[in-house]
């Protein structure tokens, strides 16, 4: 135990730690690139599966937009094997553009938070939970209202099955995203780009801010059991 407990032992375990630090520091853009990327993958692999949720779930709805062409799928099986054979095997990436957009919607998120609270902080010497619960739903609604316009597309274009005037052509690329964005704005104004925001903002703020609280105790619990200062006291 002796030996452990050392100067020696003492030495190595600062030189571990100083040359750890040194590397994250160098390679966090790295780490950073990495994480981007795997949201690109993730999105890459996972839209398909999107694409057949989203029409399965439209199916037998009533549309009052006569460019909607209505579905008939007996299953998912059906469903990949019907939009492969009459749109083609892209049309199961429709949405993919501004779901690549999204990635970044968690980053606002983010950064909002560590702004709010960063302004927090110079007029207190700490948050209470209620000021993390209420920084992170405002973070969070900022972040879902900017990029709002995005999902709505991107759902649009995941159910695909909307014909594009005056061609009367099927829509099914990612090059029609702004000509959509356009559509939206012509048909029912700017508001026509945040309808049914209410819903996603209920869905999404109150998760958030309860995510923001849950984190903040954490990292703040692990400080003490570590017997480490943490910059931020609850």
């Amino acid at each position: 135990m002796a030996s452990v407990l050392s100067y020696e032992s003492l030495v190595h375990a600062v030189a571990g730690a100083v040359g750890s630090v040194t590397a994250m520091t160098v390679f966090f853009p790295l780490d950073t690139a990495r994480l981007r990327l795997q949201g690109v993958v993730n999105v890459l692999l996972t839209t398909p599966l999107w694409v057949v949720n989203t029409r399965l779930k439209l199916q037998g709805a009533k549309f009052r937009n006569e460019d909607i062409i209505p579905t008939n799928y007996k299953g998912i099986i059906d469903a990949f094997h019907q939009i492969i054979r009459d749109e083609g095997i892209l049309a199961l990436w429709n949405g993919t553009f501004p779901s690549l957009l999204l990635v970044f919607n968690p980053a606002i998120q983010f950064m909002f938070y560590e702004g709010l609270k960063r302004q927090l902080l110079k007029k207190r010497t700490k948050l209470s939970s209620l000021d993390v619960f209420i920084i992170g739903a405002i973070a969070k609604a900022i972040a879902t209202t900017v990029t709002y316009p995005m999902q709505t597309v991107q759902s649009i274009l995941r159910f695909g099955r909307h014909r594009l005037n005056p061609e009367n052509r099927t829509l099914g690329s990612l090059r029609n995203v702004l000509y959509l964005l356009h559509q939206r704005v012509k048909r029912f104004g700017i508001m026509g780009l945040y309808k049914g925001l209410e819903a996603k903002l209920l869905q999404t703020v109150l998760t958030a801010a309860l995510m923001f609280l849950v984190y903040e105790k954490l990292t703040a619990a692990t400080f003490a059991v570590m017997g480490l200062k943490s910059t931020q006291k609850h």
